[in-house]
C-alpha cells in the first residue's frame, strides 16, 4: 500500500455530516454536484475549480467529495488553506500518490511565491499521474491575483463552476433535509421561523438544528414555534 505524504499535517479531518446525501443541491448547482460525485469515474474531468462566497457550501462539497472517494476505496486528502496556509507548502509533496486532492480556500496563499510554485508543480504531478484535483476559492481563477503566470494558466484548465448562493426556498429545503437526516420532522412554518429569527449562514442554522434535536429528544416534543423559542432562548 502506498504511504501518505510524509509531510501531511495532522488534524485535518472531515466533518461526518459533510456528505453529498446531506447536501441540498438547488437547480442552479445540480450540474456541479453531479460532476463532483463522478469526478473519479474513468473519463470524467480530473480538474474541477469551484468558486463561491463564504458560506455558500464550498467546504461541505469538497469534504463530501473526499468522503465519496473513501467510500470507493480511494485515497483522498482535504487541505483547507485557511487553516494550513501559514505552514510551508511541504504538505503538497508526494500528493500524486493519492487519488483525489481537494484544496480549499485557495485565496489564502495566492501571491505567496513559495506556495504558488509548490501548487504549480503539484498540479503538474497530479496531471501526469492521472489523479483528480478539486480546488475551491472565493473568486473565479481569472480574478485571483496570481503572481506566477504558469499557475494562472493551470488554474484556467479543467471545468470551473460557480457555486450559486441559495435563495430562501432553497435554504428552507436544505434545512428540512438536514432535519430529516436527523430523524426530525420540520414543518414549513417552523423552518421559516428559524430562518427569520436565526443567523443567515446555513451552517449556523444547522448547528441550531443540532440543539433542537437534543432538546426535542430530551423533552419528547415535536418541533413547534413555541418549543423552538424556548429551546433556543429566542
Amino acid at each position: 500500500m502506498s504511504r501518505l505524504p510524509a509531510q501531511l499535517p495532522l488534524g485535518v479531518g472531515l466533518r461526518d455530516d459533510a456528505t453529498f446525501d446531506n447536501y441540498y443541491a438547488s437547480r442552479s448547482n445540480a450540474s456541479l454536484v453531479d460532476h463532483l460525485s463522478h469526478q473519479l469515474t474513468p473519463g470524467s474531468e480530473p480538474f474541477l475549480y469551484v468558486w463561491g462566497a463564504p458560506g455558500s457550501g464550498r467546504s461541505h462539497l469538497l469534504q463530501a467529495a473526499c468522503h465519496a472517494a473513501s467510500d470507493q476505496d480511494k485515497r483522498a486528502l482535504y487541505l483547507p488553506l485557511a487553516d494550513l496556509g501559514h505552514f510551508p507548502p511541504l504538505m503538497l509533496e508526494d500528493i500524486e500518490r493519492l487519488d483525489l486532492v481537494a484544496i480549499d480556500d485557495l485565496e489564502y496563499v495566492i501571491g505567496r511565491k513559495r506556495w504558488e510554485e509548490a501548487l504549480f508543480h503539484a498540479f503538474n504531478r497530479l496531471r501526469d499521474e492521472g489523479k483528480a484535483l478539486l480546488i475551491a476559492a472565493n473568486k473565479p481563477p481569472r480574478h485571483l491575483e496570481v503572481v506566477l503566470p504558469d499557475l494562472a494558466s493551470r488554474l484556467a484548465w479543467g471545468v470551473t463552476f460557480h457555486l450559486h448562493p441559495m435563495d430562501d426556498n432553497d435554504r428552507l429545503a436544505a434545512l428540512k433535509l438536514r432535519a430529516n437526516v436527523r430523524g426530525m420532522q420540520l414543518p414549513d412554518d417552523v423552518g421559516r421561523y428559524i430562518m427569520h429569527r436565526g443567523p443567515r449562514e446555513l451552517g449556523e442554522l444547522c448547528r441550531a438544528l443540532e440543539t433542537l434535536d437534543q432538546a426535542s429528544l430530551s423533552a419528547k416534543r415535536k418541533l413547534t414555534i413555541p418549543f423552538v423559542k424556548s429551546a433556543l432562548n429566542w
